[in-house]
């Protein structure tokens, strides 16, 4: 067998019905059929785009989307397995282009000498170039493979148009922590896992859910390991063996992370986090950052928070920090974790540091507040659309000054509603950048007055 392939026939000869009992665990639970995936009810309704290619045996590539162990390589080994279809694994970290026109070579005299189609998978897509990914092409657009790419990154950057024109996009959800206890539960009693000979105290579970941020596959070898450390140091009992807090633990060689993630230490440590950037205690922000990560937080919620904090506590005292949150946001969502940690730590220091102000949130609270008590007033009739027939007849933009053609850029003339005329909603603070805006701000409102 070529090193860079991994080749099974279809049906028994899936990669789960190959699983050896020796093979990892993870292996041996994969699923055999749609009704058997974790979670992804979305995918899995009658009729949908995956059942029709799966139970109607329809000819159709796939491109799938989505966090690490929620389904992907399963549901590419279902579709060879339930549908009759040779298995051809293409490695994206070792093939070349030479190798992706061999396996379609391969799958296409495969068709015209015996009639058995082939399922072609490629993992991690988005690391092939463009050039490997143009070699996908002809095998995709003549059916002679069912090309099925799975990537974790976002397909609209990292996957070129003509495939994703020719692929049915499918976006896979992260698993639940009720999906995730549903695939352990499984992993135990089944004679393919663990056999029944071994139960999980209850913190050690909610734990194990922890650990496993939504990634099946993490939780079956955190899992694995824990049952092979507690039974290396158990004589032979009569009942199943209990794996404790500490042997978890100890067979993943990580410390107990204790969050959670729909209770009050979710909201307690995302409060922590956010005070600890607001207070400028950089080491303190990546503590909590930490911890969130390491218990499995949407990379992408925290990303929301450091955009909320650019313009709530820093603004305009460094306008780069609300650039910097969301630059982090795209790189999490084109990346995917673990790597994305990186661009959340560069932004929390970034934010943690950068000189603080809440003059943006006054601003926009004060000015709301006026509006919610009725305090609005009449548009100034200069500043009232004048673009309609007669407009002017009724004194819309009369009078209007036009900004650029005044001196500084800057035209004396009312802008707000005559009720507001004395109001003061932006007060610029005198830290960072502010301080120069301070200065601007107040020059430019004596010239809009006249003063």
């Amino acid at each position: 067998m070529d090193s860079l392939f991994e080749v099974a026939q279809g049906g028994t000869g899936s990669l789960a019905g190959n699983a050896h009992k020796s093979a990892p665990l993870a292996v041996r639970m994969r699923p055999q059929t749609l009704d058997d995936l974790a979670g992804q009810k979305h995918l899995l309704a009658q009729g949908s785009p995956l059942r029709r290619l799966v139970e109607g045996d329809q000819p159709m590539s796939l491109l799938l989307w989505g966090p690490p162990g929620t389904g992907k390589t399963t549901i590419a080994s279902i579709v060879s397995a339930q549908t009759d279809r040779v298995f051809v694994e293409v490695s994206a970290v070792s093939a070349g282009v030479k190798e992706v026109r061999e396996a379609i070579d391969a799958a296409r005299r495969r068709l015209a000498n015996s009639g058995q189609e082939t399922v072609l998978f490629v993992d991690e897509v988005h690391r092939f170039t463009k050039a490997q990914q143009d070699a996908l092409l002809p095998g995709v657009e003549n059916r002679w493979v069912t090309l099925i790419a799975a990537t974790t990154e976002n397909p609209f950057f990292s996957v070129i148009s003509p495939l994703l024109s020719r692929s049915l996009l499918l976006t896979l959800e992260s698993l639940t922590h009720q999906d995730v206890a549903e695939v352990i539960e499984r992993a135990l009693g089944a004679q393919s896992g663990l056999a029944g000979k071994f139960v999980l105290a209850e913190d050690t579970l909610e734990q194990l859910l922890q650990m496993a941020g939504g990634d099946a596959r993490r939780a079956l070898t955190y899992l694995e390991a824990a049952a092979g450390a507690v039974a290396s140091t158990t004589s032979t009992t009569s009942g199943p063996i209990t794996i404790d807090l500490e042997s978890l633990e100890r067979a993943v060689d990580r410390a107990a992370v204790r969050y959670d993630r729909d209770g009050d230490q979710h909201y307690d440590v995302v409060s922590a986090f956010i005070k600890s950037i607001r207070g400028s205690d950089a080491d303190a922000a990546l503590h909590y950052l930490a911890r969130m990560i390491e218990a499995g937080e949407d990379p992408r919620f925290i990303a929301r928070r450091l955009m909320i904090l650019a313009s709530e506590d820093i603004g305009l005292a460094d306008p780069g920090a609300l650039q910097t949150a969301v630059a982090a946001a795209q790189a999490v969502a084109m990346i995917g974790m673990p790597e994305g940690r990186l661009n959340l730590a560069q932004a929390t220091i970034a934010l943690a540091v950068a000189p603080k102000s809440n003059a943006v949130i006054k601003a926009i609270e004060a000015a709301s507040a006026d509006v919610r008590r009725g305090k609005i007033g009449s548009v100034p009739p200069h500043l009232r659309d004048a673009h309609y027939a007669g407009a002017k007849k009724v004194g819309h933009g009369a009078s209007y000054k036009y900004s650029h053609d005044e001196p500084f850029g800057i035209a004396e003339q009312q802008y707000l509603p005559d009720e507001l005329l004395d109001v003061t909603y932006y007060e610029p603070t005198a830290y960072g950048e502010e301080a120069s805006v301070s200065q601007r701000w107040e020059r430019i409102r004596r010239l809009l007055r006249g003063r």
